[in-house]
């Protein structure tokens, strides 16, 4: 079967677009243009691809990325990274822009990266009363996706950023930040749309394998439950566009139609958890329940996961991107730990003391990070900041017994420690999904489903108190915990205060030195929790975009 490339291009509001590809197996479409690239039903389902590509590279084309930001932000872990390095990424954590005053810019590529993916999806939305769809369940499933996606980008920008421009049409136009009200009406109605649109059978839980990466009804269904959550928490009131039963009903369907199954063993659902080399060869011992490559591609895609977010092994440095960046920042610096199978890194994120003291005697706690002690590591303390002796392990790289890398060992892309990981992010499991339905209804038994896969026979008492406990622990170091303390209390001052907790004057090792961290929760409360919109973005657009406050 051969490769070919298709080559999407558009122009979006307040910055230049550059031309992307992505691949498929299907003949060149290299010659499409506005008048052909949504005629039928075949050339849309390109387009759509090209919506998912502008969502994968939200993430392999970032500068920083939401998943990133929301661990460098939360009280889970520290920044970390190199003694000399730049501190950007260590602004971002301690929410304090004199740590790097030059970085008025820190989300520039990220900016521009959604509205380039917005575009796409705008054009089949825009088209689908011209599209010759053949059925209209061919054209809920298609555009059900492309808003689907919409909404995805929306939510995470408004999450970054609060009020942002939205743009429902492909637009050139230069236009100012909207009000997030007017943001998640956008979003809430474009789940809503999907949710009801695309077929409940278009892409069947039986044929997974196949199917991973697609939204589907009851992907819909959950994301609006979570952006509820988020919407209603964040901002302290309710949105016309979705009510609390609304979001209830959701998390029904996805609960007694879905067909989804907790996983049985919680570190099946992470690679580096339950995966070691075979002897002194390269190749993969795993149990995980997801896709790996070990002498060919495998697939064993756990029912648990609602959504995932999916990644390859080809990028490079000529503009093509489809690996999961983040995966480099999670390595120790210089060093590879070969006992457990991680390989060097950048050394971001560094575990926090708190999290290790609150949670180190729950078993899903060696899921989720890995000591260095105990795995007789030795760190390159001279260039590491900020040392806590604990990583995370869920998205960590990974080496052989020998310190190869994987991408080396298994020749992979271009085997460069900066691109070549493949690693698909989950971004919905149906534990989410059972811990949503307890909190909105106030009840345990989602709770306990989820409780009792890690304490047997063990049942918890309904409480917020015990569900955020649980969500803590059982989402850390996905990217999600930070979303969650945000939409704890109104403007974020939940997680102002919980972050001071965990990172102000905490012990960590500078360069091998004992000292402590900084966190100024009156930093946090002043921006609301929110990130800075990229100095570009507002040149760009003549002083029409403005900054948040306290950037």
């Amino acid at each position: 079967m051969k490769t070919r490339h298709i080559f999407l291009t558009g122009t979006m509001a307040l910055s230049a677009f550059a031309v992307t590809s992505c691949s498929l197996d299907t003949e060149s479409m290299t010659q499409q243009n506005d008048e052909t690239a949504y005629r039928n039903l075949e050339a849309a389902e390109l387009a759509l691809v090209g919506c998912y590509d502008g969502w994968q590279r939200t993430i392999s084309s970032e500068d920083v990325g939401i998943f990133m930001l929301a661990e460098f932000a939360s009280d889970q872990a520290h920044g970390g990274l190199g003694l000399s390095d730049a501190k950007n990424n260590n602004a971002i954590d301690q929410f304090d822009l004199s740590v790097a005053p030059s970085y008025n810019n820190l989300f520039n590529a990220d900016w521009t990266n959604y509205y380039n993916a917005i575009f796409r999806c705008n054009k089949i939305i825009a088209n689908e009363d011209v599209t010759d769809w053949g059925t209209e369940a061919d054209k809920g499933r298609v555009t059900g996706q492309a808003r689907a996606l919409r909404a995805i980008l929306y939510f995470d920008l408004a999450r970054m950023f609060g009020d942002v421009p939205l743009l429902t049409g492909p637009s050139k136009e230069n236009i100012a930040r909207t009000p997030a009200a007017e943001v998640y009406k956008v979003i809430f109605n474009d789940l809503k749309y999907a949710a009801a649109n695309i077929p409940a059978d278009a892409f069947p839980l039986s044929a997974r394998e196949s199917n991973d990466g697609h939204i589907t009804k009851y992907a819909a269904e959950a994301l609006l439950a979570r952006a509820y959550l988020y919407y209603t928490g964040y901002y302290g009131t309710e949105n016309e566009a979705c009510t609390k039963q609304e979001a209830i009903d959701a998390l029904n369907d996805v609960i007694q139609n879905g067909g989804y199954e907790l996983e049985p063993d919680y570190a099946d659902l992470f690679m580096p958890a339950c995966t070691k080399a075979v002897g002194d060869t390269y190749a993969w011992e795993t149990t995980y329940k997801g896709k790996y490559y070990n002498d060919g591609w495998k697939s064993d895609i756990s029912k648990e996961v609602i959504l995932n977010l999916k990644f390859g092994s080809t990028s490079d440095y000529d503009g093509n991107a489809d690996g999961n960046v983040f995966q480099v920042y999670l390595g120790p610096r210089n060093v590879c730990a070969t006992s457990v199978y991680i390989a060097s890194g950048w050394g971001a994120c560094p575990v926090t003391k708190a999290f290790v003291d609150k949670y180190k005697d729950d078993p899903r706690f060696s899921t989720c990070v890995w000591s260095c002690d105990e795995a007789g590591f030795k760190a390159d303390l001279n260039d590491t900041y900020e040392y806590t002796g604990y990583y995370t392990r869920k998205y960590a790289p990974m080496c052989f017994a020998d310190g190869t890398r994987q991408e080396v060992g298994f020749n992979l892309g271009i085997a460069h420690m900066n691109l070549t990981y493949y690693q698909d992010w989950t971004v919905m499991r149906y534990a989410d999904v059972l811990l949503m339905h307890s909190e909105l209804t106030e009840t345990a038994d989602g709770l306990n489903q989820v409780h009792r896969r890690t304490y047997p026979g063990e049942t918890l008492a309904y409480s917020i108190e015990n569900i955020r406990n649980e969500r803590a622990i059982e989402f850390a170091f996905e990217g999600l915990h930070y979303w969650d303390l945000m939409r704890y209390e109104k403007d974020g001052a939940y997680a102002g205060r919980a972050i001071a907790a965990a990172q102000d004057g905490a012990p960590v090792l500078n360069g091998g030195m004992e000292a402590t961290t900084r966190f100024d929760v009156n930093n946090f409360t002043a921006k609301k929790g929110l990130m800075q919109i990229p100095n570009t973005q507002i040149t760009l657009s003549g002083g029409v975009l403005t900054q948040n406050e306290g950037w």
